[in-house]
């Protein structure tokens, strides 16, 4: 489908979240994923996976996930300094923002006369953390997780009995968890770990392993797979198309 996109600012607890907005230029009223990206913000990467997933007939939401700690408009380049400065904003935003974060974007779209009232997660990296936060919420109906990071640790800011994980048993939706082997930040024994969280849990999930590395999906720098960034793609308009109904 051909889309259309905009910025929009939304208003949450803790101030203005810039949030870009890609949808089909079809009229009607369609699903939507709210799309949380990496530590970097909404990068270039970043901006192409929204479309990819908007042109298959969804309303994408990318929000500024540490809107609180920089300028609105902000991007951290894909460098030492720009993955330093993500990664102190990770451990400086308590998760409890995110989920008020997530509320205000749900509540925006019950606003639009785009959205057909079904909303599902996707994101990568911590954003893969954070489309599996916000479906602790139950008007998530389904989340795809890429190679999600911080779950094994429960380091986010937190008290520690809503560390994610732990209250993964709070997932009513369908969770789909892709990771890559050879990702040194989420190793084989953190894998197990999350992997029998979701069970003992009695979670309603999917789990995929590939020869990949972290950032496989991202279409810039060493690390892309274009074969693996495809099939992830397509598993997650699968899952979407299925439980977005």
């Amino acid at each position: 489908m051909i889309i259309q996109n905009e910025t929009v600012d939304i208003a949450t607890p803790t101030g203005i979240m810039r949030t870009y907005v890609y949808r089909p230029v079809a009229e009607g009223r369609f699903p939507a994923i709210i799309f949380y990206s990496e530590i970097f913000q909404q990068t270039a990467p970043i901006a192409r996976s929204a479309a990819i997933m908007a042109g298959h007939g969804f309303v994408v939401l990318v929000p500024e996930v540490f809107h609180e700690l920089n300028p609105i408009g902000t991007v951290l380049a894909y460098d030492d300094a720009g993955k330093d400065k993500g990664n102190e904003d990770k451990f400086t935003k308590p998760l409890k923002d995110h989920d008020s974060d997530t509320n205000a974007m749900l509540s925006f779209l019950d606003t639009t006369e785009y959205c057909n009232g079904h909303v599902g997660s996707m994101g990568v990296c911590i954003g893969g953390h954070l489309a599996f936060r916000a479906a602790l919420n139950p008007r998530i109906q389904a989340a795809s997780c890429l190679y999600a990071t911080d779950l094994h640790s429960n380091t986010l800011p937190t008290d520690e009995e809503d560390q994610t994980l732990t209250r993964c048993g709070d997932v009513k939706g369908e969770l789909m968890m892709i990771w890559g082997r050879q990702d040194p930040h989420v190793p084989d024994n953190s894998r197990a770990d999350i992997n029998t969280a979701l069970r003992q849990a009695g979670c309603h999930f999917t789990w995929h392993e590939f020869n990949g590395q972290h950032a496989f999906m991202r279409d810039e720098g060493e690390r892309f797979d274009p074969e693996l960034a495809l099939n992830a793609y397509k598993m997650s308009v699968d899952l979407f198309r299925r439980t977005l109904n």
